[in-house]
């Protein structure tokens, strides 16, 4: 029985590595693929996100190559996004710290030049996507007459997103004495058919339904109906216990108006799809990863694979297409032992769905009621008494005791004093309103009565406008209001012409000046220009970096207070 590293034949090195790297125990994937690929077999592998699957395949590859000399590309692993290729290349980097192996990650929105440079001084192994692949093997620049291990990471995925013509070429430019394993979360026709035609005797490692989510993962859902979803998003949101969450969302378009709704409403939060350049998609990524953005609104494609650790709640804002689907989302929190929680929304016509997944998964879904209006004013209070306290821990200045004894003199007591203070910063606070509490009681009154299957495209579409009308009923009113205490309204220069968002505004902001996101209050786009609400001890450093020295969609931003 494999109970540790060392009983899977790893040279020194390597097995040096993993150690300082945090590995304890090799995990099931692990312990079944490392044998076999080191004997030089190919394999099948049905596998998870988070499984550890990039060590059971390059720890192998990286014991195969200490033996060999020269600098030519002897190992090639295709992924279908930037993400996991920067991210398979970042950990085989940290396995191969003790060798002289390089690695390079090959991916869309990086420059052709720097990547052939690199190529020309020679490297051992590359991860990159198909498309960038392709795009350099048809300019002379890639040579794979050496490659002698394949990896096909995320099969599946590949195949969702029309990679599948693109990897048959790559494929079909390899030697054929070549060892080659293929990773998939699942195994539907078409990726059984390619490994029927590229594998060679593979040995297959399956994992069984029941294995496939973890039980430190609490799965609930609440019933709502699909106008009232939104709303009953927030209330949650204003009610657990958050460090960092994903929220997944049907569509490029419904994920990025959901990101911009709950932006407006005062959360954290910021969308990641396929819209995104890579710039932009690793400036959203890293705040997330350092605490800065809590919330992640994502499509199922933009999240797959990503790296990211510590996520307390997974959100299905909406239903996923299926239960394999289901597991991949949940997937990403419960991680490392720690206890994760995964929240579905559930509407009506998606009740049938929600028994398939427990069917599949063999795990009960609890069905919870949405928090009451008075435990979400509890909630708040909490949050409020927590945040007073640690103002008060500082002690009372000589400057803040002349104000009270003012205040005093004028005939306000100690008492009227508090209380027009707490209303104050109370009129800043957002997130789930009053009437939005309301509309969730009555709702959570109403029997369920099932709608006929041909809405469920006009309700996914009115749904949608209604987000975004919203957003845009709120956020493009005019000059008019007032500024929060302590912040500073900044006039930006961009506005609605240049199709400006509030997550572009929040992320050129946070990313040039290097303010926290939490710094940035009421965001307002207008027309021409845009009047964006930020934290008075921070706004230095955002007219700093603001003087037209970076860009956003293609112009460059000027930033000064505003003049009204």
């Amino acid at each position: 029985m494999i109970n540790s590293f060392e009983d899977l034949g790893l040279r020194l090195e390597l097995l040096e590595a993993v150690t300082r790297l945090g590995y304890i125990k090799p995990t099931p994937i692990q312990v079944e693929t490392i044998p076999q690929m080191l004997l030089g077999r190919d394999v099948l592998a049905q596998s998870q996100t988070g499984t550890g699957k990039t060590a059971a395949f390059m720890l192998p590859i990286l014991q195969g190559l200490q033996e060999q000399d020269g600098r030519a590309i002897k190992a090639l692993v295709l992924a279908p996004t930037r993400e996991l290729a920067k991210q398979v290349a970042d950990a085989t980097e940290g396995f191969a710290r003790n060798s002289r192996v390089k690695v390079l990650p090959i991916y869309g929105g990086q420059s052709y030049e720097v990547q052939i440079r690199a190529l020309k001084r020679g490297v051992d192994i590359v991860v990159g996507t198909p498309g960038r692949l392709l795009d350099l093997m048809r300019q002379g620049q890639l040579d794979l007459s050496r490659v002698k291990t394949l990896i096909l990471d995320e099969a599946d995925q590949m195949l969702e997103m029309g990679f599948i013509d693109d990897v048959q070429l790559i494929l079909d430019e390899l030697s054929e004495e070549k060892q080659m394993a293929l990773f998939s979360a699942t195994l539907p026709e078409p990726i059984r058919k390619l490994a029927a035609k590229y594998l060679n005797d593979p040995a297959k490692i399956l994992i069984s339904p029941n294995r496939l989510t973890v039980d430190q993962t609490e799965q609930r859902f609440y019933r709502v109906r699909e106008e009232t979803k939104l709303a009953a998003l927030a209330c949650l949101l204003e009610t657990e216990e958050i460090s960092a969450a994903l929220i997944f969302a049907r569509t490029k378009a419904r994920a990025q108006d959901l990101a911009d709704e709950l932006m407006r409403r005062g959360f954290s939060a910021d969308s990641l799809h396929g819209d995104l350049n890579q710039t932009r998609r690793e400036l959203v990524l890293n705040r997330f990863r350092q605490g800065i953005l809590t919330l992640l609104v994502a499509t199922d494609v933009a999240a797959r694979g990503l790296d990211i650790s510590d996520v307390s709640h997974v959100f299905n804002f909406d239903m996923p297409a299926d239960a394999e689907d289901y597991i991949h989302r949940i997937g990403r929190t419960g991680r490392a032992g720690k206890q994760g929680i995964a929240i579905t929304l559930l509407t009506p016509r998606e009740r049938s769905r929600m028994n398939q997944i427990q069917s599949y998964t063999r795990q009960p879904v609890n069905e919870v009621s949405l928090p009451t209006i008075a435990q979400v004013q509890e909630r708040r209070d909490e949050k409020f008494m927590e945040r007073l306290s640690g103002q008060l821990l500082t002690g009372i200045s000589g400057q803040e005791r002349v104000f009270l004894k003012k205040m005093h003199d004028h005939g306000f007591s100690s008492d009227e004093i508090a209380v027009g203070l707490i209303r104050l910063l109370h009129t800043g606070e957002q997130g789930i309103s009053a009437q939005d509490l309301q509309v969730l009681s009555v709702d959570e009154q109403k029997p369920w009565k099932e709608k006929s299957k041909s809405l469920s495209h006009r309700e996914d579409r009115s749904t949608a406008k209604r987000i975004k009308g919203d957003a845009s009923a709120h956020i493009g009113e005019a000059r008019s209001g007032s500024v929060e205490p302590g912040m500073v309204r900044l006039w930006m220069n961009l506005g609605n012409r240049n199709g400006l968002r509030p997550g572009d505004i929040v992320g050129a902001i946070a990313g040039e000046s290097g303010i926290p996101g939490k710094a940035i209050g009421e965001i307002k786009i207008l027309s021409s220009y845009s009047l964006v609400d930020v934290e008075e001890n921070q706004v230095k450093k955002v007219l700093k970096a603001s003087k037209g020295s970076y860009r956003l969609k293609g112009k460059p931003v000027l930033v000064k207070v505003a003049d009204y």
